[in-house]
């Protein structure tokens, strides 16, 4: 779940979350799609023939597997019910798969044969009975299991609070948050620290809604960016990142200025990140 989301809930405003799920396979080399990774990285391809999404049965996963089968890709969704899997296996171009995101051989079973990565794991209920959150340990096992199996390319959809975006965050705010934004932030620092040959985007959303997408929402490198945004729009936002070569190692928060935000109390403004 986006942490700020409960920011607008503490505000009296919308909320939900996203989570995901697992599969099981041996290790292997490989695959020629994944090795394609490295073709698109180095500017010879376009768009990515086939994406892992993590988070994909709601929120803004679920609209992260249509954005993607619009722009001509197939996926391959992770999800734990059987309701989720049913669905999507409807979807003419989606592979899903039933799992955990918490099972690491679950994640890289799920994860052999795409060149790329979208997750947006977030639990919103805290930590399970085992102390551990899925916006920690099933984040970081999709940074694990792409490293592992060479694909390249990763997208990481977290929230504005996190690392550098703190201060963003109104004090009162960041204090509900402070544990999620926590688990979220160790799984960008794995990205970040320990990935340097992965093509990384990080991309923080404010406050989540669940409406019609606006097309104004954009993507900025401003740090004290705050605000709200609809989930088709972070999840369009991720889908263009992903085949954006100017993303490529860069942590943006997602925000759209026409949307009034009671988190933005004096008014900021950001300036939106050229993706092409």
């Amino acid at each position: 779940m986006n942490p700020i989301q409960l920011l607008l809930v503490a505000s009296g405003l919308a909320v939900a979350s996203a989570f995901a799920p697992t599969v099981f396979v041996n290790r292997v080399a490989p695959s020629p799609l994944q090795k394609s990774a490295l073709y698109m990285v180095q500017g010879q391809g376009d768009s990515y023939k086939k994406v892992f999404v993590a988070g994909g049965s709601k929120g803004v996963g679920r609209l992260v597997v249509d954005k993607l089968l619009a722009a001509g890709s197939d996926v391959v969704a992770m999800v734990r019910s059987d309701d989720a899997v049913k669905e999507l296996s409807a979807l003419e171009g989606v592979t899903a798969i039933q799992g955990d995101a918490m099972d690491y051989k679950a994640v890289e079973g799920a994860l052999y044969g795409c060149d790329a990565a979208i997750t947006t794991l977030g639990g919103g209920h805290g930590a399970g009975e085992d102390g551990k959150w899925v916006d920690y340990v099933g984040n970081n096992n999709v940074i694990e299991a792409a490293g592992i199996l060479g694909v390249t390319r990763v997208v990481l959809v977290t929230s504005i609070g996190c690392g550098s975006s703190k201060d963003a965050t109104p004090p009162s705010v960041y204090e509900v948050l402070k544990d999620v934004l926590a688990q979220k932030e160790k799984a960008e620092n794995v990205l970040i620290k320990y990935y340097t040959n992965m093509n990384w985007t990080i991309i923080r959303p404010g406050g989540l809604v669940s409406e019609a997408e606006t097309k104004s929402a954009i993507l900025t490198e401003d740090t004290m960016a705050i605000g709200s945004i609809h989930r088709g729009d972070v999840a369009d936002l991720a889908v263009q990142a992903l085949s954006s070569k100017n993303t490529e190692k860069k942590i943006l928060s997602a925000v759209d200025p026409s949307i009034a935000s009671a988190a933005n109390t004096d008014g900021h403004t950001a300036e939106a990140f050229a993706l092409a």
